[in-house]
């Protein structure tokens, strides 16, 4: 992996151009700001701006997005992601790695991220291997009004239903202050593009990580951010930019 320009983190120790990166050295690159709460995005986009193509992000990943989606997983206390990518994604529970064992142990963090759900209707699959194998319990962040016997079936299940909105839904600033709560500081979401279009409309949003993929897809996928424009578009300065194989791993953070 190639450093194309500079990370301005000072706590960042980026390897020169053409030196491939150890988990360790991206981790540093990587590393949450401290004391935090932080929300860190990590998203894909093909050059002509789909997130998905036939309804999922895998098929315009790649070797080097993927060694950059373990890292930040390594790295947070918390993965959010919505229900609707959960379903087509497959979800599955993050898993202990040891080259992160000792760097987590070190912060205080438990072997592996939580998972939290955001569904306002939690028609979410509670036999599926993220509810019943996770080693952290998984959360549901829904709203008041959830259907009374979808909250009983997910705390059956061995979730943590927490109510983030009066209504139906959740409340993105509600849910990232009782995620904090519970020590989950270091945030980072996977999207979807409905899921992180309310986090940008919210302006909660601290950070986002986004593979640019060299495919051109035509079509009409979503954007990584979906949902009614913002009134002012907010300002995210360039961190760092990284490239491997014509894929650019950029990072911005909220100026």
């Amino acid at each position: 992996m190639r450093r194309l320009f500079p990370v301005t983190d000072p706590t960042a120790t980026p390897g020169p151009a053409g030196h491939e990166w150890s988990p360790d050295e991206l981790a540093d690159a990587y590393a949450y700001p401290v004391p935090g709460p932080w929300l860190r995005a990590n998203m894909v986009s093909t050059l002509d701006g789909a997130a998905q193509h036939d309804g999922r992000s895998q098929p315009i990943s790649s070797d080097a997005d993927m060694r950059i989606f373990g890292t930040l997983r390594g790295l947070a206390d918390v993965v959010i992601v919505g229900a609707e990518t959960v379903r087509s994604e497959g979800y599955r529970p993050p898993r202990a790695r040891a080259v992160f064992a000792e760097r987590r142990a070190a912060a205080g963090q438990g072997p592996a991220p939580a998972v939290a759900v955001v569904s306002a209707s939690l028609e979410l699959d509670f036999s599926a291997p993220l509810f019943t194998g996770p080693l952290v319990p998984t959360l549901v962040l829904t709203g008041a009004a959830a259907p009374p016997e979808r909250v009983r079936e997910a705390r059956r299940a061995g979730a943590e239903v927490i109510v983030a909105g009066d209504g139906p839904g959740v409340e993105p600033g509600r849910a990232l202050r009782a995620l904090a709560e519970r020590g989950l500081r270091r945030q980072l979401t996977e999207g979807g593009p409905r899921l992180l279009g309310q986090l940008v409309s919210a302006g909660v949003l601290d950070e986002l990580c986004l593979t640019v993929s060299p495919l051109l897809t035509a079509g009409d996928a979503q954007r990584i951010a979906g949902g009614p424009p913002v009134g002012v578009p907010s300002k995210f300065t360039l961190v760092s930019l990284l490239e491997e194989g014509g894929f650019l791993f950029t990072r911005y953070s909220r100026t």
